[in-house]
């Protein structure tokens, strides 16, 4: 039986936007301040269920044609990549390195390698959580 409840959908609308601007915020604050790629995989993860919860999981699907299993398997390539980078330069694995550039737009910006190892941390936690989600739904 499918229900249609039209305030539950317009709240989850509004609800998912505050919480991918959530999940945002905390991945990019990660390295200076506490989150990072698990806190904002996980903010962005429970976006995702929310999706699931407020529209059958077909439609949310569709509308998202991921497979999870490949999100979680390319972050766990990417932060290992990172570390393997850093043996390319001769220093020790996982090693950071940072730089400030002049940007257009939003002029001086710290780019730091740890940002792509925690995208991938984030995308493994995304990959995980909604691909545990989807197995026990199947089971329901």
């Amino acid at each position: 039986m499918k229900i249609n409840n039209v305030i539950l959908r317009t709240v989850a609308k509004i609800v998912v936007f505050i919480i991918l601007t959530l999940a945002t915020y905390l991945f990019l604050a990660g390295h200076n301040s506490p989150g990072g790629g698990f806190i904002g995989g996980l903010v962005l993860a429970s976006a995702l269920v929310l999706l699931f919860i407020v529209y059958d999981i077909e439609t949310v699907q569709k509308a998202i044609p991921v497979d999870f299993k490949k999100v979680a398997a390319f972050g766990a390539f990417l932060s290992v990549g990172t570390g393997f980078g850093a043996l390319i330069f001769d220093v020790p694995f996982l090693s950071q390195s940072f730089a400030y550039f002049n940007l257009p737009f939003f002029g001086e910006t710290e780019l730091t390698t740890v940002t792509i190892f925690e995208a991938g941390v984030a995308l493994v936690v995304v990959g995980v959580v909604v691909t545990i989600i989807l197995s026990i739904s199947e089971d329901v």
